[in-house]
């Protein structure tokens, strides 16, 4: 059993431990709520570049040759290069966070043999891979805790080369939503763009479009809006990623924090058990020192009667 001075070194120990915790969990909070402003701030862009990519791509003219157009469904599934954008943190003490997103990347990614890319943000996602010998064609070294629409560019443009000189034939993006206090792990397809191909497959051959000037070119048109909204679509997963790992991070904080008053509790009770048994020993011991020291008295006080006698 442990001493009282033991039990009393692991209190202090627990209080410090969630004195770290709770700081922890103050700090995610505020990062929580500067993530949410960034990510309501994007939303309107980010709407507004999807609502232009469906109205040009339903008014474009016929025989428009655009490598954004393209779907790639010539090529077979299992001959296709694909591409894995996987979002993780820089650290643990997240919860599952880290470990939905891995698990979720690698169920893809096991499915596709050996024709697959790897394209990493996060330090845990890097350190992960690298310890099971998987190759990473592209890790991103800046950090994301701080979520930039420079870095979401940077980003951006390495996949966009990738795509344009046809290395890669999709590319999936492993991220994660934060919904309330949920976070629900996503797989999505980024390139070639879902939103186009919908709109081909609604379009019935031969029925008159409204006339629409595209100027200079709608391939020149397609050429920069569909980068900006690669670009965006980056950006905004770089952001509900930061948003959920900080979710994510106060709930285990505040778990962290109900478990260490539990344990403090229980070893408050411990200690005043042990403290309460070693006082009533020492009373015990005291007592009976005290009735053997009269005994003693009163053995020694006959002996001198018995001399005298």
């Amino acid at each position: 059993m442990a001493t009282i001075k033991e039990i009393r070194d692991r209190i202090d120990s627990v209080n410090d431990t969630r004195k770290i915790t709770n700081a922890m969990y103050l700090i995610s909070s505020t990062k929580l709520r500067k993530a949410r402003k960034m990510l309501t701030d994007t939303e309107p862009f980010f709407f507004a570049t999807r609502a232009m990519i469906s109205r040009v791509v339903r008014h474009l003219p016929e025989g428009v040759d655009n490598i954004f157009l393209e779907t790639r469904q010539d090529i077979p599934e299992k001959d296709r290069r694909k591409g894995y954008i996987i979002f993780t943190d820089d650290k643990g003490m997240a919860g599952a966070y880290n470990h939905n997103v891995l698990k979720l990347a690698e169920e893809h990614i096991l499915e596709d043999g050996d024709n697959w890319k790897l394209f990493v943000i996060g330090e845990v996602g890097r350190f992960h891979f690298l310890s099971k010998n998987m190759d990473i064609e592209e890790s991103f070294m800046f950090t994301s805790q701080n979520p930039t629409l420079h870095r979401a560019r940077k980003i951006a443009a390495e996949i966009l080369d990738y795509y344009y000189e046809r290395k890669i034939d999709e590319f999936f993006v492993v991220y994660t939503t934060v919904h309330g206090n949920v976070c629900e792990t996503r797989f999505e397809k980024l390139l070639p763009l879902e939103l186009i191909t919908d709109i081909q497959n609604e379009l019935i051959p031969g029925v008159l479009r409204e006339e629409f000037l595209m100027d200079p070119s709608p391939s020149a048109i397609l050429d920069n809006i569909v980068p900006n909204y690669v670009t965006g679509f980056i950006y905004g997963a770089l952001v509900e990623a930061f948003c959920s790992v900080q979710s994510a991070r106060m709930m285990a904080m505040d778990s962290a924090n109900k478990n260490a008053g539990k344990m403090i509790d229980n070893l408050k009770r411990t200690y005043n058990r042990q403290r309460q048994a070693l006082i009533t020993q020492e009373i015990t011991e005291v007592v009976s020192g005290a009735k053997a020291l009269k005994r003693s008295k009163e053995a020694k006080k006959k002996g001198a009667n018995l001399e005298k006698r």
